[in-house]
């Protein structure tokens, strides 16, 4: 039988059960099970939706440091034949949450016997893959009572080895947007396309027209991308389309580039309203604010990380992944990282399998940072 620590143990578990944005109930009673267990002297645990606080007690506090861990998985059928394989067809932790929460526990379950100076918040949000659980969660009353003086968190990263940690000072994620368009003319047979406005055909000329946005609309210094990853169309295939929809992203790396992008989108748009004689509804779904690190914790951290000896630190550039920790980021200090897996399968994939030598890789440096961090001046 394979020997695994504790902490990876937990994390197949979790991998077991993923859930949707805010309907976490599994994970959520499967986590609060676990914390339960710890011992309580010093914690103080408060749920909000299906998302978990827990605050450890310092032994005398001057600061309060969060940690926050995202929760839930994603729309998509898992194919890595593991024998702890997700129960739940349809859905899969294939952006490494199930990581992420499984680190929380491993450092929490350390202060939870072993208390430093300072306070700790551990969060565990619902929702970060949509429709976005840490601008509500930070508006929260919970929040607001115990909020963090700063915040951190990581993400895995497939493409970097084990014992690998890569961020940035600034810009490190960027600017998101969600974008579905409905698009409704005149269904009709389809050997009399005259009589009908084809919206299979204005939705394809739509398509086309969406990407000359980035080419030549966004400074070329700056960075934009539109994708569209959905079309859908029609019934049957002689029915002219009355209806077709359209979903995708829009990422930028400024947020005044994302305001020009959905200008010249609703423009667009516009244009192929009044040119196919049809009606066009624009939606912007889930909008992330980017995710900026504060310079002057992420450069201290990447020198407390250099000097640690058991992690490779990288400095890495901006990326156009979405994150909704950017929202916490805009209201309190900290910063997020990289934290390698090496997986040959890329995040959002239904092949992705986690290198697990990292868990616990990572539960140790974080200890150490928190230790460092909560019982010192800085």
């Amino acid at each position: 039988m394979e020997a695994i620590s504790r902490f990876v143990a937990i994390r197949r578990d979790l991998h077991q059960i993923p859930e949707l944005g805010f309907q976490e109930v599994k994970t959520q009673h499967y986590l609060l099970r676990y914390i339960q267990s710890l011992p309580q002297e010093r914690l103080q645990v408060r749920t909000w939706k299906t998302g978990i606080f827990v605050k450890v007690n310092g032994t005398s506090p001057r600061k309060t440091i969060g940690y926050r861990a995202d929760m839930d998985g994603l729309p998509i059928r898992e194919e890595t034949g593991l024998p702890y394989r997700s129960t739940h067809d349809g859905c899969m932790h294939a952006c490494g949450h199930d990581v992420h929460m499984s680190i929380a526990l491993g450092v929490l379950t350390h202060f939870a016997h072993h208390p430093i100076q300072d306070d700790l918040l551990f969060i565990f949000q619902p929702a970060e893959e949509g429709p976005g659980g840490a601008k509500p969660m930070i508006e929260s009353d919970i929040m607001q009572e115990w909020k963090p003086d700063m915040i951190l968190a990581l993400h895995i990263a497939p493409e970097y080895p084990v014992g690998t940690i890569a961020t940035k000072e600034g810009l490190l994620f960027a600017n998101t947007s969600e974008l579905f368009i409905d698009l409704k003319g005149k269904g009709g047979h389809a050997a009399f396309p005259h009589l009908a406005n084809d919206m299979v055909v204005a939705a394809c000329a739509l398509v086309t027209q969406l990407q000359s946005i980035v080419a030549r609309n966004v400074d070329p210094l700056d960075s934009a991308v539109i994708t569209i990853g959905k079309i859908t169309g029609g019934t049957v295939q002689n029915v002219i389309a009355e209806r077709a929809r359209l979903e995708g992203t829009i990422r930028t790396l400024s947020a005044a580039a994302m305001q020009k992008v959905k200008r010249r989108i609703e423009a667009i748009v516009h244009g192929v309203e009044v040119a196919y004689e049809c009606e066009a509804a624009i939606d912007y779904g889930a909008m992330y604010h980017q995710v900026y690190n504060d310079p002057e914790l992420t450069a201290e951290f990447m020198k407390f990380a250099a000097a640690h000896g058991g992690v490779n630190v990288i400095s890495c550039k901006e990326a156009m992944t979405g994150e909704d920790f950017g929202y916490m980021l805009a209201d309190i200090p900290g910063f997020m990282f990289w934290l390698g897996v090496e997986s040959p399968y890329g995040l959002h994939h239904a092949k992705l399998a986690p290198n697990e030598e990292a868990i616990d890789r990572a539960i140790a440096f974080l200890i150490d940072y928190f230790s460092w961090k909560g019982n010192s001046e800085v």
